[in-house]
Parts: C-alpha cells; structure tokens; sequence
C-alpha cells in the first residue's frame, strides 16, 4: 500500500477531537439556557410554604409572617378573645364562613385548627390593606358593639379576633384563611395542609 493510501491517523484524530469539542460546547451553551427557564429561586421562595416556630407565642400575641408576598398573622387568643367571637355572631355579616375563604378544617366559629391559635391572611378583603389589631378599649368610636378585633384604618372595616367582618363595613368579606398545619406543637407550616401546597 502506497504512503498515499494509508489512514491518516493525525487527521483522523483531529477530527475526533474537533467533534467532541463542539459537543461539549453545545452542551455548555444549553445548560444555562434550560436552566433560564426554570423558576429562580426567589420565585420559588415566594410561592413555597413558610414554617414558623410558635413556641414562644404567647396569649395575646400577634406575629407576622410573609408568604407569597403577603402579611399572615399568627395569633394566639386569649380565652377572653375566644368568648368576644362567641358574642360577635349578631354583629358579623358571615358568623358560619358561609363564603368559602378558608379550607374545610376552619370553617368552625373560631377559623382555625385550634380555638387558640388563628393562621389568617391580613390583608382586608375591600381594597387590599393591612388592618391593626385593637382591643375594645383602644377606639371607643367602634360602638358598643366592637369587641376588639381587627380594624382597617383605609376605610374602616372591622373584623372580629377570628377574622370575620363586621356588618356595614365597606369590607364585603371575611378575612382569608390560608391552607396550613402543625407539624409539631411548637412548629405550623403555612402554605401546605394534608392535601398538599396551596
């Protein structure tokens, strides 16, 4: 065989090395790429459930968490707050939660898992503010009527310790409630329930 005819090994070779080269590059320009499409990591944060440590939560305290953006309180009520919201049946326009802006386990008269503890979105149901809570001393202009509560200094809506709204307030609706549960006595998740994330 002549010197001509023989396999060029060198050309061969670098043809190989040229093939895998590109290869590799075409990988490494598609994984960035994919990985654009993919949700961000802030994206997910602000979607995922929350946990929150509720151990040190004490009677009358109120704390806020952030989940999807939004303010939710963690409450835990006074056994005086809990019979405030047995009174406010009469003066609240939806006492049964009759309008479904909770899961099925607080659809009760406190809106909870446990007549203690309160897991609601606090953002009023009229335009979108964040109400205060407020004792019944703290406004007298609530009106006899005003147990305490939640109230919205936007426009003046009025919510009991469980969330509900008061009748002829601009709020048309009751506080929501979020999907949650407890994982533990000292630890909830907000964001997630039996059922899966919300």
């Amino acid at each position: 065989m002549s010197d001509s005819k023989k396999p060029d090994k060198t050309r061969r070779n670098l043809v190989v090395a040229t093939s895998m080269m590109g290869g590799a590059a075409t990988v490494g320009a598609a994984v960035p790429f994919v990985a654009s499409m993919l949700p961000s990591e802030a994206a997910k944060a602000a979607g995922a459930p929350v946990e929150a440590d509720i151990s040190t939560l004490k009677p009358g305290e109120l704390r806020t968490i952030a989940w999807r953006r939004q303010p939710v309180w963690v409450f835990r009520r006074t056994p005086a707050q809990l019979q405030d919201i047995k009174k406010d049946d009469g003066v609240v326009a939806d006492p049964n939660s009759e309008v479904p802006h909770q899961p099925d386990y607080a659809k009760n008269e406190y809106r909870s898992r446990k007549p203690d503890l309160a897991v609601i979105i606090g953002v009023c149901t009229h335009l979108g503010c964040t109400p205060e809570k407020k004792a019944a001393s703290d406004t007298a202009e609530m009106g006899a009527a005003w147990n305490g509560g939640f109230y919205c200094p936007c426009h003046g809506s009025l919510y009991d310790f469980a969330g509900r709204v008061y009748k002829g307030v601009p709020a048309p609706t009751n506080l929501w409630i979020p999907r949650y549960m407890h994982l533990s006595q000292d630890r909830i998740v907000i964001g997630k329930d039996e059922k899966g994330e919300a």
